[in-house]
């Protein structure tokens, strides 16, 4: 049963109309790379509680959450409104699979993901872990819009750090955005233009992580198994980790 820490608000920042990021204070809180845990508040209807990725790396002051609105939904317009001072409950322990240690070797890594999904990907990059497992790393974030493009100077520095390792490739669909390419992954996978837009295979010799919409998911999982790529169990190890819950 989940225990709950007091959290406080420390920051909220908006990208979007819809999308923020909120920083939190708490007590230390372990978790692994990749892991989720559940903020809360209590309203009149009793508690509402829902499960985020923690965007910033373990060892981090605070907490960090790339959230979006839901403009019907019970929580995040709550979330959306919080401001520096305002209390925020945080479950413990963290919990998940979506975590490196559960990926199989591999000659790439490949983090593939829409909207908010790039959230636990910034989480492992500010480890050491996937930089000392794979030569190559490719960061692929597909949006809607450019504005959805966050965190754009967190992954600069992770490419002045790690300048021959890790590639970036932004996708944005919906308006033109100089460097981004703006197809669906799934098309741009079977195509072959991300991969000879990131200058890396997609095979069987890589590891591929997909977060974020479910359809995107569905898809590019499908196009990746017609590459001969099928899905990591740990009773038999593949190349294709998904993280199932929708954020």
């Amino acid at each position: 049963m989940a225990q709950w820490l007091s959290g406080t608000v420390t920051a909220n920042t908006y990208w979007t109309n819809t999308l923020f990021s909120l920083k939190v204070k708490t007590e230390p809180v372990d978790f692994i790379a990749g892991q989720f845990v559940r903020l809360a508040l209590d309203t009149t209807d009793g508690k509402v509680q829902r499960a985020y990725s923690l965007l910033n790396s373990p060892g981090d002051a605070e907490l960090e959450f790339l959230i979006s609105t839901v403009p019907d939904g019970l929580l995040t317009p709550l979330l959306q409104q919080l401001k520096a001072g305002d209390t925020v409950q945080v479950s413990q322990p963290a919990s998940g699979f979506f975590i490196l240690d559960e990926v199989p070797q591999g000659k790439n890594l490949w983090l593939i993901s829409t909207g908010t999904g790039i959230g636990p990907y910034l989480s492992m990059l500010g480890t050491t872990t996937p930089w000392q497992r794979f030569s190559s790393i490719v960061l692929l974030h597909s949006v809607r819009f450019a504005a959805e493009l966050v965190y754009q100077p967190l992954i600069r520095q992770f490419q002045q750090r790690y300048p021959n390792q890790l590639h970036y490739q932004a996708i944005v669909t919906r308006e033109a955005y100089p460097g981004a390419l703006s197809h669906r992954i799934p098309e741009l996978i079977s195509q072959g233009t991300v991969q000879q837009a990131c200058g890396q295979p997609l095979d069987v010799h890589s590891q591929v992580l997909l977060c974020g919409n479910p359809q995107m998911i569905t898809e590019t999982k499908a196009v990746l198994e017609s590459l001969g790529l099928k899905k990591n169990l740990r009773r038999d190890p593949g190349q294709i980790t998904v993280e199932q819950y929708w954020k």
